[in-house]
């Protein structure tokens, strides 16, 4: 699929499908339904995402674990199932893994 406009947007999809877009228009998928992400956040979210970036990478300082921030594709999964099984890919402000 090329455009966005061409999804059904009551359909159900999956990462599978998720991996095969290759429309501009940024989006994440949570429980098979297809969400569009607003084109940019203010400048107000980006300081408060980036405060709560730069908490975390202190409080974490040392430690196995590491911040990450927006644009990444977050995959929520159970344990063993495949790329047509998984129906949630977001896209946190910011995670720790």
């Amino acid at each position: 699929m090329i455009k966005f406009s061409d999804l059904d947007l009551n359909g159900s999809y999956t990462y599978a499908d998720y991996l095969q877009w290759q429309f501009d228009e940024m989006v994440e998928l949570i429980k098979g339904k297809i969400f569009k992400m607003l084109p940019s956040p203010s400048r107000y979210h980006q300081d408060i995402a980036l405060n709560i970036a730069t908490f975390f990478k202190i409080q974490l300082k040392g430690k196995e674990c590491k911040v990450y921030f927006a644009p990444s594709d977050v995959i929520l999964i159970s344990k063993g199932k495949r790329d047509n099984e998984i129906t949630t890919v977001v896209q946190p402000d910011v995670f720790v893994v």
